[in-house]
């Protein structure tokens, strides 16, 4: 039977609009260096290295091949995931549990500051029927958002106060690039971008990197006093025409939460999680997320917000980092919620600590409208 595999040392890189002081490699190894410094492991002790990288933003094909000097794969092993970054630490367990690898380092970075984000995003639409509109993120969020809303009946005051709490809860957040203390009537107040979503619902243009290492639990527990496991973790795709997809649900989400669900034990999401780092580019996405994710039924995400069981103290502490809101650069967002989540495992998350935390949900997502979706569920017992 294969060995549980760990987390066992995580990074991430103060997210910052515009780091035109480094470049890609030098911002990648400055969250390497710190998870090799913690470990007291070097380069060359690493079996293999997964990489998230995307052409498009890195500004070159085979964006992975710029840094491989800075995780060690010259003349070694090395996948790059052109996803979410969460896709890279699932990537590494398949490693590990597969016994082909033991020490994988991790490592997602993006410079969203040195693209033009519109004319990037626009060439992931299908290029015969769908780029010819000018359709990017924003303006296809815009149409899931609407969706959702009418549908449902989630209302922009809902949608407000999770940008609210999210902004605020990034105060306690070191790594935060814009903590906030805004109300509802500055969210409503804000420039609008594409209507409903205004310019305090979405996440900004970020830069910045995040690492980690995993190892089998022999291993794992040399390295570190203080492993974090993952516990289960799947991820699911939908289909790549929108027009195929009803957007006010996430069918994909529903299916990758039941199966890492099931891998972990999980049979009540809301009473046997202890906190939960959603990734959400923009506001309205909160609540859909944590209906695709159980929490609630379809439909009652707004309800679940208004409840505050969502925010510290409440019965599901969601984001206690601030989450993707406050800037996360895309392809680094979903692995930044495992980091976060290892530190609220570990007692290492400072003033943003969910007391007592033994379970973390983390979720990373890549795409038009929440395209493919991938969910990890960790432990530390």
């Amino acid at each position: 039977m294969a060995e549980r595999v760990a987390i066992v040392s995580v990074a991430q890189t103060k997210y910052h609009p515009n780091r035109a002081d480094v470049n890609e490699e030098e911002l990648a190894y400055e969250a390497i260096k710190q998870v090799l410094q913690e470990t007291g492991l070097t380069l060359s002790d690493m079996d293999s290295a997964v990489t998230c990288s995307q052409d498009f933003w890195d500004g070159r094909t085979i964006s992975s091949m710029n840094i491989q000097h800075v995780v060690g794969a010259h003349l070694g092993h090395e996948d790059n995931i052109s996803e979410d970054g969460i896709n890279a630490v699932y990537a590494a367990m398949g490693q590990i549990l597969s016994g082909h690898q033991d020490i994988v380092l991790v490592e997602a970075h993006t410079k969203e500051s040195q693209g033009d984000k519109s004319l990037i995003e626009n060439a992931a639409f299908d290029a015969i029927l769908m780029r010819q509109l000018g359709l990017d993120f924003t303006s296809a969020a815009a149409l899931q958002a609407r969706r959702y809303m009418y549908k449902y009946g989630i209302t922009a005051e809902q949608c407000a106060t999770v940008a609210v709490r999210n902004r605020g809860n990034a105060k306690n957040n070191p790594f935060a690039q814009e903590p906030m203390d805004i109300s509802v009537d500055d969210v409503l107040g804000s420039k609008m971008l594409v209507s409903p979503i205004r310019l305090l619902d979405a996440k900004p243009i970020s830069d910045g990197a995040c690492a980690m290492i995993l190892a089998p639990e022999g291993k794992a527990k040399k390295l570190t006093k203080s492993p974090v496991w993952i516990l289960g973790a799947s991820n699911c795709y939908e289909t790549h025409y929108l027009g195929d997809r009803d957007l006010a649900d996430c069918d994909a989400l529903v299916k990758a939460a039941q199966k890492a669900y099931s891998m972990a034990g999980i049979t009540n999401p809301l009473r046997q999680i202890d906190v939960a780092e959603i990734s959400t580019e923009y506001s309205y996405q909160e609540p859909l997320w944590l209906e695709g994710l159980g929490f609630c039924d379809q439909g009652e995400g707004g309800k679940l917000v208004d409840s505050r069981a969502t925010n510290m103290g409440g019965k599901l502490p969601v984001n206690p980092s601030g989450g993707v809101l406050p800037g996360n650069p895309n392809g680094v967002a979903g692995m930044a919620r495992v980091a976060e989540a290892v530190l609220q495992l570990r007692g290492e998350a400072g003033d943003r600590q969910v007391k007592g935390a033994k379970v973390a949900l983390a979720h990373g997502y890549t795409g038009i409208c929440g395209q493919h979706q991938a969910v990890m569920i960790l432990g530390n017992m």
